[in-house]
């Protein structure tokens, strides 16, 4: 406190200690780098990676031609559908025309007409040189 009776606040510097001066000692670090990966190495990795790429292609494709054949395969059982309908209805027609009463309205209309119990039809079976017997049958026919 005296140093600032008298007024001065400059004399706590003398008064004081000198501080020590501080040494930096400067070291320099060495960074080594790390080498780059050897060729082979690499080589072994891409050779890797285009191997991955080559079998998840494969892959894929495989998928894809599964996809493509069932997309076939309902195809053609659409179709099935569609061909069995169009047979049923075909087979329905085919019942339809080979009824009795239609055949015979259609042999009325063209012209032919019913056989009665007593008439007998002429049937001649087709020629053939081998046979001699046949030659006898063929005129079997009565007329009323």
């Amino acid at each position: 406190m005296p140093s600032y009776i008298q007024g001065n606040l400059a004399l706590d510097q003398k008064r004081a200690v000198p501080k020590q001066k501080v040494k930096i000692k400067e070291t320099t670090k060495v960074v080594y780098r790390n080498k780059s990966l050897p060729t082979q190495e690499k080589m072994l990795y891409l050779f890797t990676v285009v191997l991955c790429v080559i079998v998840a292609g494969v892959i894929i494709w495989r998928y894809a031609a599964i996809y493509e054949m069932n997309a076939n395969i309902l195809k053609m059982q659409n179709e099935i559908r569609e061909i069995q309908a169009q047979n049923s209805a075909l087979k329905q027609e085919v019942e339809k025309l080979q009824s009795p009463d239609r055949l015979k309205e259609e042999a009325a209309r063209l012209g032919f007409n019913l056989q009665d119990e007593k008439q007998v039809s002429l049937v001649t079976p087709p020629k053939s040189k081998s046979s001699t017997n046949s030659s006898k049958n063929t005129k079997t026919a009565s007329k009323p």
